[in-house]
């Protein structure tokens, strides 16, 4: 499917749709070339109906089901379904028309079965491909829309994925462990003596508290990992990188809450707005 078979209304309603759900990479793609945006949005969109899938699925079974919807869409087995999916139609033109691959969002797709599961997350280690497999996907996947396949933009993506995606699931962590999801590994928990039940009953204890710590840690090192990548990427990709911005942001909020349990951590939208369009216009620097 080319980029010229897709209606306008298929890139529409993925703008509306990041506009409304991910608003740091609406304002971040105003930053791109305007012939790139729908492109943009087109893979946006695709990460928040899978990202959602977790959340409105009432079964396991509901959220394979509509997992293997997309693997299929994405490779074509269920080609004749999706004219009727504007953000399925509006993704497999960016795939075409950008020449993208497809396996990293396939990829993505099966990393996201976790989140219809309340299993643990066992090591440090399946944290890190969880998230490399979301979020760094998406930095990279965005940043070849714009500037073409690149060695620096794969690497400056693994970081920066690395860093924005704990911080968010961090910062979310209250509102998971009231569905019955715990992205907290297993280890570092055992590590600071803290318990899953705890998080999931919604007791704060200084242990949990204190695991919640070593994850940001880890989170900021990867932030300042991503700025000495960010020196060398290509001027053309920064506007795929804009949310790493408010990283900063969001670990200081993180590390001011006195309780890890009892609710979600945001960043004013104005001071959000302020950090994306500081580094839109600026380029990235530390905090």
């Amino acid at each position: 499917m080319s980029a010229r078979n897709v209606g306008e209304d298929a890139h529409a309603h993925c703008q509306a749709l990041v506009r409304a759900s991910d608003p740091d990479r609406f304002v971040a793609t105003l930053f791109a070339p305007a012939d790139r945006r729908a492109y943009m949005f087109a893979l946006y969109a695709f990460n928040l109906e899978i990202a959602r899938i977790g959340e409105i699925a009432h079964e396991p079974l509901a959220g394979e089901i509509r997992l293997q919807w997309w693997r299929d869409a994405l490779t074509g087995v269920s080609h004749c379904e999706t004219s009727g999916h504007p953000v399925a139609s509006a993704l497999l033109g960016a795939l075409e028309s950008c020449r993208l691959p497809v396996q990293p969002l396939l990829n993505l797709i099966e990393a996201r079965r976790f989140d219809i599961y309340q299993e643990p997350m066992v090591t440090s280690a399946d944290l890190d491909l969880y998230v490399r497999q979301t979020s760094s996907a998406v930095f990279a996947t965005a940043g070849q829309i714009l500037a073409g396949r690149d060695r620096e933009i794969a690497e400056a993506a693994d970081v920066a994925g690395l860093a924005y995606g704990k911080a968010m699931l961090l910062s979310v962590a209250p509102l998971h462990a009231t569905h019955g999801r715990i992205y907290m590994p297993s280890d570092i928990l055992d590590r600071h003596g803290a318990k899953a039940q705890d998080l999931l009953g919604g007791r704060s204890t200084p242990a949990l508290q204190a695991a919640f710590a070593e994850v940001g840690s880890h989170a900021g090192g990867h932030f300042h990992a991503f700025l000495e990548h960010a020196q060398h990427l290509p001027a053309n990709a920064r506007a795929a990188f804009l949310p790493v911005a408010i990283v900063p942001l969001l670990l200081k909020r993180l590390r001011r809450r006195r309780s890890v349990t009892h609710s979600v951590v945001d960043v004013a939208p104005l001071s959000r707005l302020i950090a994306l369009g500081r580094a839109g216009w600026l380029g990235f620097s530390p905090p």
